[in-house]
């Protein structure tokens, strides 16, 4: 029997991406779809895994968690992969309908 779980957009910044943490931390960063709260889990992909998708590294095979908050599980799939403030502001663009409503929800 195969289980159904809510799709998420995932974000893995690395580099110059990721300034404003601990560059030891590897984490994968996404937006609940059942609560609309942030969360985040240890990335489990090595990046030589990741493959040149859409003009972005991409895992597609994702991954499955539970949120910390109201201990639903989802799937977050595709997993991108984020090096520098450039390739962020042109993810944001790319993916704008996906994330705007990832952010209507936690806003509601």
């Amino acid at each position: 029997m195969e289980r159904h779980y809510p799709e998420v957009v995932g974000v893995r910044r690395t580099g110059w991406a990721a300034l404003d943490r601990d560059p030891q931390e590897d984490r994968v960063e996404y937006v609940c779809p059942h609560c609309g709260a942030r969360g985040q889990k240890k990335a489990r992909r090595e990046r030589t895994q990741y493959h040149f998708t859409d003009g972005f590294l991409q895992d597609l095979q994702g991954e499955v968690t539970v949120c910390r908050s109201c201990t639903q599980s989802l799937r977050v799939v595709p997993i991108v992969m984020l090096h520098d403030q450039d390739e962020t502001r042109r993810f944001e663009a790319v993916f704008s309908d996906e994330l705007a409503g990832d952010m209507h929800k936690s806003a509601a």
